[in-house]
């Protein structure tokens, strides 16, 4: 069966069914998270699964993978089917990195060393490679265990959030790697990145209520059925007028342009927006002119070179800015210094004396478990009342939950709650430290509109690509190396800079495994001659025999670099390359000659 590490060229058989749920149904004590669901999960499926936090996409997910069993309906499962799986919140076995990642195979049929150090390599974990796992820290662990899931034999990958704690060049390649030909096998993905669910996915499965709806034809084809059914048509209709934009165009706009956009969409005048929407901007105080100041800023751990250096910003009280850079460059440490959490090594940071922060980091506001989520709202000081619900339910927190514990909460609700107790306290200066991590797609939506219209200033440490282009105007940039710079135009225009610095001056842009699995177009003159399809048959064969003879100089290579981490990452990363390339000239190889004998057949016949 095809399976998602393989550098054989993809043959496409026909699908073969690798999990079908038939009408599986999986309760809380206080309601149900999705009933009477069924689902049929076939090699070459790509499954994106939405829908709020707490509607149960983590549970469908472990119910997929079997690690839970359901109250009711039947899951079966294909023969043989080897399904790797990133949880939530992941276990790693004792020991080294390598070695967690390396035993990700059990043994016979395991990775080998290259891919194993190849992936440790693009993931940012290679100075972390001999390191024991019990030392790592949350974001370290889960992209351990992402690397352990990917290098894993599998005909099913199921990924839960595995772009949290990736930086934007990790997530680049992840979705390469998710989206290459050679992985033929079957996908189920939960995610708040949109970019990753447009690229990906070939169906949706979107959880609402106690209700699985099934959309096929990927993300675009739910925004387009959810824009037309509930009451969130409006955010939906927005954002699929963004989605359509393109990439080029997708900067901030004036606000009259995004609905003209929108309506255009949706072939008649946009929806009035959703009610419930929260207002959490009015009664925000008056920012001043002076916001937060850094002059000449630096900041160094002990004994460690410094993060960066230099750092002049002067905060404007509309200030749109986003925080961009390689983990470890230096993000998160930022926002401690303009939030006052620590002091710079060099330099001065002055503070407005209007400013008011709300901070809303990794970690989020510490939540007494036994607590219940209304009295959280409303505070020590008084008893919850109307306000403190409506508010709760703006964040779609049913009455029920406002009045469980906070501790019967999924790990979505909780980090929904931070968010919700941070802006509920009406600050005038937003740091947000990565807020899309652990949030539904809803929320998200939620707050990009609520930032359009907050009058205070925002800035966002993200690698959310979709977050970045809807609620920034300007990028500062950390390249890890110290420096530090600021770009306008927001992030499609940073990422365009990049991209274009990567590309060889000298030649054209590579083309993608895509571009060069195709066949090249028919003239409109007809079919070509079996001459012609001849001669570029063989041009492909030599092309054939090139990448094969730098493939097995390369595995020669591996196979003489013992346990050189370094080497092994740079070999295997290439190896890889190589055999993304020629899996994809060898599908081009069997097109044309199957157009080389449909050639044939028809001067036969003639």
């Amino acid at each position: 069966m095809a399976g998602h590490r393989s550098s054989a060229p993809a043959a496409y058989p026909a699908p073969v069914i690798l999990v079908d749920l038939d009408h599986v149904s999986v309760r809380r004590p206080e309601r149900p998270l999705f009933e009477e669901l069924s689902l049929t999960i076939a090699t070459g499926d790509r499954v994106g699964v939405v829908g709020l936090n707490g509607a149960g996409k983590s549970t469908l997910l472990r119910v997929i993978t079997g690690a839970d069993l359901p109250d009711g309906g039947t899951v079966r499962r294909g023969r043989e089917v080897r399904v790797a799986a990133l949880d939530q919140r992941p276990h790693l076995p004792p020991g080294t990195v390598v070695d967690a990642v390396r035993g990700a195979g059990g043994g016979v049929g395991g990775p080998q060393d290259w891919e194993v150090a190849a992936v440790i390599d693009r993931l940012g974990l290679s100075e972390l490679a001999e390191v024991d796992v019990a030392r790592l820290s949350g974001g370290q662990a889960k992209r351990v265990a992402l690397a352990r899931t990917l290098v894993a034999p599998a005909d099913l990958l199921v990924l839960d959030e595995p772009t949290n704690h990736l930086d934007i060049d990790g997530i680049d390649w992840l979705e390469d790697r998710l989206a290459a030909p050679s992985a033929t096998g079957g996908l189920v993905l939960v995610t708040h990145d949109r970019h990753l669910l447009d690229r990906l996915t070939t169906r949706m499965l979107e959880l609402d209520r106690g209700r699985g709806y099934v959309h096929d034809g990927g993300y675009a084809a739910f925004l387009e059925a959810r824009a037309g059914r509930d009451e969130r048509a409006a955010t939906a209709r927005k954002e699929l007028a963004w989605l359509r934009r393109g990439a080029p165009a997708r900067t901030r706009k004036p606000k009259a342009r995004v609905e003209a956009a929108t309506a255009t969409v949706g072939g008649r005048a946009a929806a009035p927006a959703r009610v419930g929407v929260p207002d959490l901007h009015l009664g925000t105080p008056r920012l001043g002119d002076k916001v937060i100041e850094l002059h000449d800023v630096a900041y160094r751990y002990d004994g460690a070179p410094s993060l960066f250096s230099g750092v002049e910003l002067l905060l404007d009280r509309r200030e749109r800015l986003g925080v961009v850079g390689p983990n470890g460059s230096g993000k998160s440490t930022l926002l401690d210094l303009l939030a006052g959490r620590r002091p710079p090594t060099e330099g001065r940071v002055v503070t407005g004396p209007t400013a008011q922060l709300g901070y809303y980091d990794q970690l989020g506001v510490e939540l007494d478990p036994a607590r219940r989520v209304r009295d959280a709202v409303s505070g020590d000081a008084r008893e919850p009342d109307w306000r403190d619900a409506a508010l709760l339910e703006q964040f779609w927190f049913s009455e029920d939950v406002q009045r469980s514990p906070i501790g019967l909460l999924s790990g979505g609700e909780r980090r929904r709650l931070q968010l919700l107790l941070t802006l509920s306290a009406r600050p005038n200066v937003l740091l947000l430290d990565e807020p899309t991590n652990d949030l539904d797609i809803d929320t998200l939506r939620v707050l990009e509109e609520f930032l359009d219209d907050w009058p205070g200033a925002l800035v966002v440490v993200s690698h959310d690509r979709a977050f970045l282009e809807r609620t920034v105007a300007d990028v500062m940039v950390l390249d890890g190396t110290g420096r530090v710079g600021r770009r306008p135009g927001g992030y499609a225009a940073w990422e365009a800079e990049r991209r274009a610095r990567r590309r060889p001056p000298a030649s054209p842009p590579r083309p993608s495994a895509s571009d060069r699995s195709r066949v090249p177009a028919r003239s409109s003159s007809g079919p070509r001659s079996a001459s012609t399809v001849r001669f570029e048959l063989r041009t492909v064969e030599r092309e054939l025999a090139s990448l094969e003879a730098r493939r097995d100089a390369l595995s020669e290579e591996l196979a003489a670099a013992g346990a050189d981490h370094q080497a092994l990452a740079r070999l295997g990363a290439e190896l890889a390359d190589v055999s993304q390339q020629l899996t994809a000239v060898e599908e081009r190889w069997l097109a044309l000659a199957s157009e080389a004998e449909a050639a044939a057949a028809a001067k036969r016949a003639r």
